[in-house]
């Protein structure tokens, strides 16, 4: 061996072990961002989740989080591989190399692995989102709109992590180089990073914190609005940072003190619990991570059960199986050609009714902004309602309504779930054709499953002699009608679709608007000389084009309700949402698993010593299997318990927080969303088994299942 060269290579291949651990995690975080940021800036995506809605913002929220960990644990990597590099680095400077003469072959090194491992990284991100992608619609669902279109220009993300991650390293390898202290240089591999002990208070005040973080964030936005009479400002999310640290401090708490009461087995686990305290500071950061990750993969899971409960509990419960509403000045299909249609697909048709209905508008007061503030005023005209008879009602839900004269009762469906879209302080009613108006006055709810859901306009009952003074001179376009009916025996699927089409095709242009469009507010606006903002860009499109997209489906303002439709094609319907939100879940929790076996793997690396001392000492094997089980399993088990936890007492306040009260729909997502955590348990079980037979492997620990193979 003639030239320092030679050396430099020679000890590299030595340490090929944590350059390939470094090598992964760059290959992995590239590839997981890669792989979110295609499919969340892909057309596909972006045409389904509305502009500023909640999805979308917890689809970059989740995103975030994802992008945080691949950044933490890619980091945490480097330095890893750093320390390791740093004995190799000792031996060349006792031989003589200076800082100078090695920082070419240092940079050269890691510039190659960062930039090789980042590109094959983002390669490998597009196929990886693609074949996900086709997998979810061969095995679960397919539609017209699952056509996975990609935008190229998401590609400047994944560029600029990796750039960052580069010049991450090459810092860090700058810093490094800098040290003159070869013996420091050489120990550098076994230096200890303790965690700061802040007593056993900071546990306790750490679940205090997470439960006031969460509160406030969520509920401070409400609280501003109220005090402060404008919309909240940014800022406000701030207070999602308490519970980020109150997290760092239960994190904090259970490497220090642990959680059990030690005063009788003080000694049990001692090793263990002391090697992490030696690396408490990494130890902490990582748990912190994983944890945080974890909940945003939960998070993402329960939005699943979360929307679909409700759709499939509701369809369950309507009183007739097809309900369809149109304008008056609309040519509908008649009651012979649906029964006909029918019994070409031995459908027979039962129970028919066919009843009216008029649009009002409604007097009441609103809250609206001004000069950015928000203030309750007074308005003639507030909004669009649709208004039955107390008769009509009956007729439907073969119920006795009774409606006092000068007042009227609104509609909700038996978990009165719609009651935060209900008009219920109105005083006037007014018929848009000829102005004329009828003093009113809310006097509660009645129930009927069919005719409330909270994408389409809110139903209201009138005495019958208010109902006949107000609809007097009604223009068509301000009238409606109805019809519902059952089938007896079996539904068909077939049959639905075709009247669902067949349905759409007698509209008109003038009712291609989504549900929430408001024809009293654009009336207002038009009199005021302003646009109204339903005839902007701003407003969700429908299409008759497209009668099957998830904007159609959901936002029609006259979309037939069926049951069969509803239970079939739910699924299909927020097909677009359920895998992106899937997809979101998969790279968090893969790049939480990433992190956990990259810190057990540090286990080995960094305590080999410690285990081949307490080999010449004389532990058993079973005893150095315990503590490498120990730390392992906390590796794993404590994050996700508590990423779990956190998340399903969030949607337990969000639930309540809705309309202070939990309705059957959400029972049934919390029973699924814990029959989801108890899949994902056993899934992470496996995969800390896997991991702890390789860490057992790596320091020649005789595994209990190799035991019993050889016996």
């Amino acid at each position: 061996m003639r030239k320092m060269a030679d050396l430099e290579r020679k000890l590299q291949r030595k340490d090929r072990y944590q350059a390939s651990l470094y090598l992964f995690c760059n290959f992995m975080a590239l590839l997981l961002v890669t792989a979110y940021s295609a499919m969340m800036q892909s057309a596909t995506v972006q045409r389904v989740f509305p502009e500023g809605g909640d999805s979308r913002k917890q689809m970059y929220m989740i995103f975030g989080l994802t992008l945080f960990g691949c950044i933490v644990f890619t980091l945490y990597a480097s330095s890893l591989f750093f320390r390791k590099k740093s004995r190799q680095m000792g031996i060349l400077m006792a031989l003589g190399a200076s800082a100078g003469k090695l920082a070419p072959g240092l940079f050269r090194e890691v510039l190659f692995l960062s930039t090789v491992s980042g590109l094959a990284g983002i390669a490998g991100g597009i196929p990886f989102v693609s074949l996900l992608w086709n997998l979810f619609r061969v095995l679960v669902v397919d539609s017209e709109e699952m056509e996975l279109e990609l935008v190229w220009s998401f590609l400047w993300i994944p560029a600029l992590l990796l750039v960052f991650t580069v010049c991450c390293v090459c810092v860090m390898a700058y810093r490094y180089l800098k040290k003159t202290d070869i013996i420091s240089v050489v120990q550098e591999e076994h230096k200890n990073e303790l965690a700061k002990n802040w007593g056993r208070w900071c546990g306790p005040v750490g679940i205090v914190l997470t439960v006031a973080g969460a509160v406030l964030g969520y509920f401070g936005s409400s609280v501003y609005m109220e005090i402060a009479r404008a919309y909240p400002p940014v800022w406000l999310n701030g207070f999602y940072l308490i519970a980020f640290f109150g997290l760092y401090l239960v994190m904090l708490h259970t490497v220090v003190h642990g959680w059990g009461i030690r005063r009788k087995k003080q000694y049990k686990n001692l090793i263990a619990r002391s090697m992490m305290k030696f690396q408490g500071r990494q130890t902490v950061n990582n748990l912190l991570v994983i944890s945080v990750l974890f909940a945003g993969g939960v998070f993402a899971l329960f939005y699943m059960p979360a929307l679909g409960s409700g759709v499939l509990l509701a369809a369950q419960r309507m009183e007739y199986d097809y309900m369809g509403s149109w304008r008056a000045d609309q040519q509908m299909l008649t009651q012979e050609e649906i029964r006909e249609k029918a019994k070409t697909y031995g459908v027979t048709v039962k129970n028919w009714k066919e009843t009216e209905y008029v649009s009002l508008g409604i007097g009441s007061k609103v809250q609206t902004e001004k000069d950015g503030k928000l203030v309750i005023e007074y308005q003639e005209l507030a909004a669009e309602g649709r208004f039955l008879s107390e008769s009509t009602l009956a007729s439907v839900t073969g119920k006795e309504v009774q409606v006092e004269s000068g007042t009227y009762r609104a509609v909700t469906d038996q978990d009165e779930g719609n009651r935060l879209y209900l008009m219920t302080a109105g005083d006037r009613i007014t018929n848009m054709s000829t102005m004329e108006q009828i003093p009113v006055s809310f006097a509660g709810y009645t129930c009927c499953n069919m005719l409330s859901d909270r994408d389409t306009k809110s139903v209201y009952v009138l005495d019958d002699g208010d109902y006949e003074r107000i609809v007097r001179g009604a223009e068509e376009e301000w009238r409606g009608n109805m019809f519902l009916f059952q089938v007896e025996g079996e539904d068909s699927y077939p049959f639905a679709k075709d009247l669902f089409y067949s349905y759409v095709d007698c509209f008109g242009a003038e009712c291609e608007i989504p549900s929430y469009y408001d024809r009293v507010e654009k009336v207002c606006a038009e009199q005021e000389g302003q646009v109204y903002w339903g005839d902007t860009e701003v407003m969700t499109q429908v299409s008759y084009e497209k009668p099957d997209s998830t904007e159609f489906r959901s936002y029609w303002a006259y979309m037939l309700k069926s049951r069969i439709l509803e239970k079939t094609d739910s699924l299909q319907t927020f097909a677009v949402f359920f895998m992106m939100f899937l997809f979101a879940s998969i790279v968090c929790f893969a790049a939480a698993v990433v992190i956990g076996y990259t810190r057990c793997r540090t286990i080995a690396a960094l305590n080999r010593y410690v285990f081949e001392d307490l080999k010449r000492l004389g532990a058993s094997p079973g005893f150095l299997r315990r503590e490498v089980r120990n730390q392992c399993g906390k590796v794993y088990q404590i994050p996700f318990l508590t990423g779990s936890f956190v998340m399903y007492l969030f949607f337990l306040m969000v639930f309540y927080a809705n309309d202070g009260k939990y309705v059957s729909s959400e029972f049934l997502a919390l029973l699924i969303c814990l029959g989801i955590l108890a899949v994902l348990g056993g899934v992470l079980y496996g995969i800390y088994q896997k991991t702890l037979s390789g860490i057992l492997r790596e320091l020649k620990i005789e595994n209990s299942r190799e035991k019993d193979r050889k016996k």
